[in-house]
C-alpha cells in the first residue's frame, strides 16, 4: 500500500512507532498511511538485543532512499551514548525522538553529539519533564514535543481520564508555543476499538496537540482524518478568505483577524493534507 502523499514532520498527524528489533516491519510501515515513522529501539527492545537491533536499524536506513525516525535511549541510561555516537550522520536518519526527556540538556546534549543538524523530538514521560517542559521547548535543537502518557501515569499514578490527563497536555502545548514549536505529539491510545480512538484523537485536537503516536497501523486511517481540518471546516476557510479578498482585505471589526488567522491556517492544512471541501 503505497503512500498517497509526503506530509512533514512539522505538520504530520500520525507517528507510528515500530519495534527496532522487527526488522520485516520496516518495509511495511515505510509504505503504510503514518505521516511519519519512528523505529523504536528504547522500550520495544529486550536490553539485551538493544545492539543487534541498533544495527539492524542502520542498516536498514542505509539502503536507498528509505527513511525514518529513531527513538533512541534515555540519557541517563548506558545505551544513550553508543545510540547517538552510531546514528549521527547516517543516511536515511530524519531525527531522534529522545526518550524519558527531563531537562533542555538532555536535548541539547544529544542535539551536539549527533552533529549539530538533527532534529531532536522530545518524548516527555514525567512529572519533571511536563515542569520542565518550556525550557525543554526552548533547547538548541528541539523540535518538537511528544507526551509519553503511559510512563506519566505510572510515574504520577494519573488515572487515563481525559480531565486527569489534560494538565500534561495543556502543559505541553503552551510549552510548545513559548518555545516556538509546531503542536505537540499526544501519547497513544491502546484500544484497538475505532471509535475509541476516534474519541481521544478528537480529545487531542480539542486541547491544541497536533499529532499523535499509534502502535498499529490500523489506527493510521483514523488519527489523520480526525487531525486534518474537516471538510466543512475548509469551506468556510475558502469562503471566508474569498469574501476578504473580495472587499479588498479590510478589516470590519475585532473579529475578523482572529478568523483569517484560522482562515489561512485551515487552508494551508488543507492543502497539506488535501482536504477538499465539502
Amino acid at each position: 500500500m503505497a503512500r498517497r502523499r509526503t506530509i512533514g514532520p512539522d505538520d504530520a498527524r500520525s507517528w507510528l512507532l515500530v519495534n527496532g528489533a522487527r526488522t520485516e516491519l520496516f518495509d511495511v510501515a515505510h509504505e503504510s498511511r503514518a505521516d511519519q515513522i519512528v523505529l523504536d529501539i528504547e522500550d520495544a527492545v529486550d536490553p539485551a538485543h538493544k545492539d543487534e537491533a541498533r544495527e539492524g536499524v542502520l542498516q536498514w536506513l542505509a539502503q536507498g532512499e528509505r527513511t525514518a525516525w529513531v527513538r533512541i535511549n534515555d540519557h541517563a541510561s548506558p545505551f544513550w551514548a553508543d545510540d547517538v555516537a552510531q546514528l549521527a550522520g547516517v543516511p536515511g536518519l530524519l531525527g531522534v525522538m529522545l526518550a524519558k526527556t527531563e531537562a533542555a540538556e538532555h536535548v541539547t546534549e544529544t542535539f551536539d553529539r549527533l552533529g549539530g543538524a538533527t532534529p531532536v523530538l522530545a518524548l516527555v514521560e514525567s512529572a519533571l519533564g511536563i515542569e520542565e517542559s518550556v525550557n525543554i521547548a526552548r533547547a538548541r535543537g528541539a523540535f518538537r514535543l511528544a507526551f509519553g502518557s503511559g510512563d506519566y501515569r505510572r510515574d504520577t499514578g494519573t488515572s487515563a481520564d481525559d480531565l486527569a490527563m489534560s494538565y500534561p497536555r495543556s502543559r505541553l502545548v503552551v510549552a510548545s508555543r513559548i518555545g516556538g514549536l509546531p503542536g505537540p505529539i499526544d501519547g497513544p491510545t491502546v484500544s484497538s476499538s475505532h471509535p475509541v480512538l476516534r474519541e481521544q484523537t478528537a480529545v487531542t485536537v480539542s486541547l491544541g496537540l497536533t499529532g499523535k503516536l499509534c502502535l498499529d497501523m490500523d489506527q493510521l486511517p483514523v488519527i489523520n482524518e480526525v487531525i486534518s481540518p474537516t471538510p466543512s471546516d475548509v469551506a468556510w476557510a475558502r469562503d471566508f478568505l474569498a469574501d476578504f479578498d473580495a472587499r479588498g482585505q479590510v478589516i470590519r471589526d475585532g473579529s475578523d483577524l482572529p478568523r483569517l488567522g484560522r482562515a489561512r491556517k485551515i487552508e494551508r492544512l488543507a492543502n497539506v493534507f488535501g482536504v477538499q471541501p465539502s
